[in-house]
């Protein structure tokens, strides 16, 4: 029984990580630098006050990617 509970708890963890991955610069990284779907919390002021940009990786050919999925950018509450 202490064995199954290992393998589903590791099963969660494993599943819970690509959506854990989020870091927060204050430089948007260059294209190409970031991974499909990778985010990023970027706080270099072009937001209004309490909010703070989120940027999410694209794949598009222009910077070398396979796909036509182009970066996106948005401000969100802090």
């Amino acid at each position: 029984m202490e064995l199954g509970m290992k393998r589903v708890t590791c099963c969660l963890i494993l599943i819970a990580l690509p959506g854990a991955v989020l870091a927060q610069v204050t430089r948007e990284p260059p294209m190409g630098a970031m991974r499909e779907g990778e985010v990023v919390l970027v706080d270099d002021g072009t937001c209004p006050k309490g909010q703070i940009k989120r940027v999410i990786g694209g794949n598009h050919t222009k910077v070398g990617g396979s796909k036509q999925i182009i970066r996106t950018r948005s401000c969100v509450p802090r």
